[in-house]
Order: structure tokens, then C-alpha cells, then sequence
């Protein structure tokens, strides 16, 4: 699973694939070959599509689930309207996807697609080393972009004690950029078997045999083990995505909060929400948690057991940013959350 691109307009789409992204497919079957028939197309374009099919893609996933500009304030006062849902909910969809990037793999050595683009990914793992090395200092830094320490006072042997999950890893690219960044216990998972056939593939290739990768669906997560770093980039979005969106966010919640170590950090990237969404997500999750704790006197001992789960930590304060009507936004948000 990946996260959703951003795409620009085409006037000259078809009304039928702005139909599409929205249908409520009945079967799986229905799924899968709309699914197949939908592929996002790659910056190294694709053996098995044409063009115009791509061209009605690309219109579609801009048509889904994406806001006015206006929306993506940092501080919005009334919350956004439930989610559209889309093929992109779909396990299918991803199978269908991962299926063509494996196929392009396989016949001429490409990638495939870097959800969120080469600068968001390189962004997301420089900054969560930095992040890292200071919560492994003693600190908890509320502005990581101000660091500016040079790579030699960077202890690498710190990050070595980290264990990472990506969740929803897709082609797992993101894990390899945090394997040059230092970190070297990593493991990818995701419910899609041909996205970690593809992710273990260009690993082996590109001289990173020791990530390991799984399948697992992290909403019915077979883990027993936790992390001390679980990252998320755009799997939370794809997830709000299904028509069940509400409910399966709660339940990404529930998982993710047994996934992480007490003491760890969650790292999650959108660009459906906004860093205060985010937040106010995980707030809401902590309540839901503290109104299923024991009542006080069994655990009248045991302040902690009242303590919010999940505590904000910092944010990328560098991506590029948009001003409207005085607010100040931008159109990719990576958070982060310590659990206490």
C-alpha cells in the first residue's frame, strides 16, 4: 500500500473516470478488474496501459478525496466532511498496481513509483534520523528542522538500537533511504504479496538484502514483536480511503498503538491530512482509550494508566507551503508521535 499522488488537472477527461473513482464496486472480482483497468501511471510510464487509460487515472485519483486548497489550514476551525471512498480502499486495487510495477520490474529494471516524490521521501528519513538520534540523546526536540548538526557528530551506533516498521511498505524504497541513513534493523510489511515480492526484489538488487519484508495487514496484524520506530507514509490515507473509512482509522489506531514500543516513535506522512488533523486524531484515539481504562480505584496505583498514549512530538516544518485567506497550508504532513 502507498499513499495517494497528488495530480494535476486535465480538462479533457471523461466523465466516466471521474465516475469510477467513486463507484461502489460489489464484487471483488468487480474490484479487481476495475482495479486493473485503473493502473496509476509511473514517471516511467507502462508496458501494459495506454496513454489515455493513464491520462483518465490520473483524473480520477485527483478527483478523490482531495481538498480545496482552503482545507489544508493548520488551523481549521470546523473538521472535514467523511471521506469519499474509492478503489484505492481496495486490497485489490494495490494487488492490480503492484502487479504492473512488478511486471516493468522484472522486463526493464524500474522502481516503480515513489508515492509523495524522491524529495518528500529523502525529507521524511533525514529528518526522522535526526529525531531519532536526539530522543536517543535525552531530548525531545519540538523543532528537528533546526538541527543542523554535521554528519560526523551524528552517532550512527545510536540508530543501531532502533528496530523500524514501515507499514503499508509498498515497494519499500522508503526503507532503504532510512538504511542510508543509518538505521539497520528494518522490516517492511504490507497486505498486498506482490508488493513485497516487488520490495524484496529491488532490495536484493540495489544491496540491501538484510531489510526483511512481510505480509501483513495492519488491521489484522499477525506482529507479536513491537518497534521502537514505526513509519507510515500514505497508508493511513489509502486506509480512510475504504468505504468503512471511519471505522477502519479507528481500528489502524488500535493496531498501531500494540505495534510500537512505550518510549518509541510513530511517524506518519499524509497528504490528506493536516499536521493539526493529525493530531487531533490521535487525541481523540487517546480518549477513546482513557474512557476503556480500569476505573480509578483498581487502578488507583497506576497513574500511567491514565497518561494519553500518544503524545505529539514535532513535525517537518520544510516542506513547501501556500498561503489562502491569511492561512498558511501545505499539501503533505509528516508527524510525529511518541507512545508513552
Amino acid at each position: 500500500m502507498a499513499g495517494i499522488r497528488l495530480q494535476p488537472e486535465d480538462s479533457d477527461v471523461s466523465q466516466q473516470a471521474r465516475a469510477v473513482a467513486l463507484v461502489d464496486l460489489v464484487s471483488d472480482d468487480d474490484r479487481s478488474i476495475a482495479a486493473d483497468s485503473w493502473s496509476i501511471k509511473s514517471e516511467y510510464g507502462s508496458t501494459l496501459d495506454d496513454d489515455q487509460r493513464h491520462a483518465d487515472a490520473a483524473e480520477a485519483l485527483s478527483n478523490v478525496n482531495l481538498r480545496a486548497a482552503s482545507d489544508y489550514s493548520s488551523d481549521k476551525d470546523e473538521p472535514d466532511a467523511e471521506a469519499v471512498s474509492s478503489m484505492l480502499g481496495f486490497q485489490s486495487y494495490w494487488d492490480a498496481a503492484y502487479t504492473d510495477e512488478l511486471t516493468n520490474f522484472h522486463e526493464h529494471g524500474h522502481a516503480g513509483e515513489v508515492w509523495f516524490g524522491d524529495n518528500v521521501m529523502e525529507v521524511v528519513a533525514s529528518w526522522t534520523k535526526t529525531l531519532c538520534i536526539d530522543i536517543s540523546q535525552g531530548r525531545l526536540p519540538n523543532h528537528v528542522d533546526d538541527v543542523k548538526a554535521d554528519a560526523g557528530e551524528l552517532d550512527d551506533k545510536l540508530l543501531s538500537s532502533w528496530n523500524v516498521l514501515d507499514i503499508g511498505t509498498g515497494n519499500g524504497l522508503l526503507l532503504q533511504e532510512l538504511a542510508k541513513q543509518g538505521f539497520s534493523d528494518l522490516t517492511g510489511t504490507d497486505y498486498s504479496e506482490r508488493a513485497i515480492n516487488l520490495a524484496q526484489s529491488l532490495a536484493n538488487r540495489d544491496g540491501f538484502p538484510n531489510i526483511k519484508f512481510l505480509v501483513d495487514d495492519v488491521l489484522e496484524t499477525k506482529l507479536e514483536q513491537v518497534f521502537q520506530l514505526v513509519m507510515d507514509k500514505g497508508t493511513l490515507d489509502a486506509i480512510g480511503l475504504h468505504p468503512d473509512g471511519p471505522v477502519k482509522r479507528m481500528m489502524y489506531w488500535d493496531s498501531v498503538s500494540r505495534l510500537v514500543a512505550p518510549g518509541g516513535i510513530l511517524v506518519v506522512t499524509s497528504c490528506n491530512s493536516t499536521k493539526d488533523e493529525l493530531v487531533q486524531e490521535v487525541e481523540s484515539f487517546n480518549q477513546r482509550k482513557s474512557a476503556t481504562a480500569p476505573e480509578p480505584e483498581v487502578a488507583k496505583d497506576d497513574e500511567s494508566c491514565r497518561d494519553p498514549l500518544f503524545q505529539y512530538v514535532s513535525h517537518v516544518r520544510t516542506y513547501p507551503t501556500f498561503m489562502f485567506g491569511g492561512s498558511v497550508g501545505s499539501r503533505v504532513a509528516t508527524v510525529a508521535f511518541l507512545r508513552k
